[in-house]
């Protein structure tokens, strides 16, 4: 009964988190599925933009700019968080990119600076267009986490839930750390007593499909302010965030409370503050956006309805 019983609370993965090998460098799951979601990502944000009459052209030129801005981010976070590793092999913040070594937190802050930036600069309609980036965004996490998967890359604690899963694979992380710190009551088979819970590859990754939902069919079609889908999406993912690491044994620690729940709180606060100034400053919108949303014509480069200031009353 007791054999029974683990084989069916476990889901055991035994992939190679290596591709293939190529001179210097290696390619992994995990790099994979990250070119994937990057690509499915850009698409979504291209095509919702351009329904809000964004031209394609200045989406893709965001996308340009923001994407490895978003990839530079992403690698000095975890450079920064593991620089006892980085600081005596400095080469390696290079050539050691693809296999993996990447921190979300950091993209999501190197590619919002980097579209950012680039949209001030050109003075595009910046609001409706980061409306339009937050499900891509969420699409390029969402499937960049199937590598998360498969490679066990991120340590998470002992669970025996139905949905555990447990990696075989001997150069999976997750089987080399389980090998080395075996379960205090069965130390002599630390392979066949553990089984984790699937954070990034599924608790997040249902998180990040949840939160897609939300902001395609329920934000897009009542929210009334540009900008405010961003700002749900920065708030949503971070409150996730925050309570995902208390199922992550892989965390770095900064005043003995885990980095990403500390971004998670910055976040949060910056959410709020970004929603609040875009109610009094949205900026410019498109005809096209004010026909989604409130029904009625604008001209190109015209205000929210919101901003707009009312006729003085002529009729007393």
């Amino acid at each position: 009964m007791h054999l029974l019983s683990y084989l069916w609370l476990t889901i055991n993965i035994t992939i190679d988190p290596t591709m293939f090998t190529s001179g210097p460098f290696t390619i992994t799951w995990h790099g994979f599925f990250t070119a994937v979601g990057i690509l499915g990502g850009v698409t979504l944000s291209v095509f919702l933009a351009k329904r809000d009459g964004v031209p394609t052209e200045v989406a893709q030129e965001i996308a340009l700019v923001g994407v490895p801005c978003a990839i530079v981010g992403a690698r000095m976070f975890y450079v920064f968080e593991h620089w006892d590793i980085f600081g005596s092999n400095l080469p390696k913040i290079v050539t050691g990119i693809t296999e993996g070594g990447i921190t979300l937190y950091g993209g999501l802050i190197g590619g919002v600076a980097g579209g950012l930036a680039y949209a001030l600069y050109h003075r595009w309609p910046i609001a409706i267009t980061f409306d339009a980036a937050a499900p891509g965004m969420l699409l390029g996490q969402a499937i960049g986490r199937i590598g998360d998967l498969i490679n066990g890359e991120h340590l998470a604690a002992r669970s025996s839930l139905p949905w555990a899963v447990k990696y075989l694979n001997p150069n999976s992380p997750q089987f080399g750390y389980f090998l080395n710190h075996p379960d205090p009551n069965h130390p002599l088979n630390p392979l066949d007593t553990y089984s984790v819970h699937p954070t990034a590859g599924g608790y997040e990754l249902v998180g990040d499909l949840v939160i897609i939902g939300i902001l395609l069919f329920v934000l897009r079609r009542f929210v009334k302010v540009p900008g405010w889908i961003f700002a749900s999406y920065m708030a949503m993912y971070a409150i996730m965030r925050f309570f995902l690491s208390y199922f992550r044994i892989d965390e770095q620690e900064l005043w003995k409370i885990p980095v990403p729940q500390l971004v998670s709180c910055l976040m949060v606060g910056s959410a709020i503050i970004v929603a609040g100034v875009l109610m009094r400053w949205p900026g410019p919108i498109t005809p096209e956006y004010a026909e989604r949303v409130w029904g009625e014509e604008a001209e190109e480069g015209d205000v929210p309805r919101s901003r707009r200031r009312r006729k003085p009353d002529t009729t007393a």
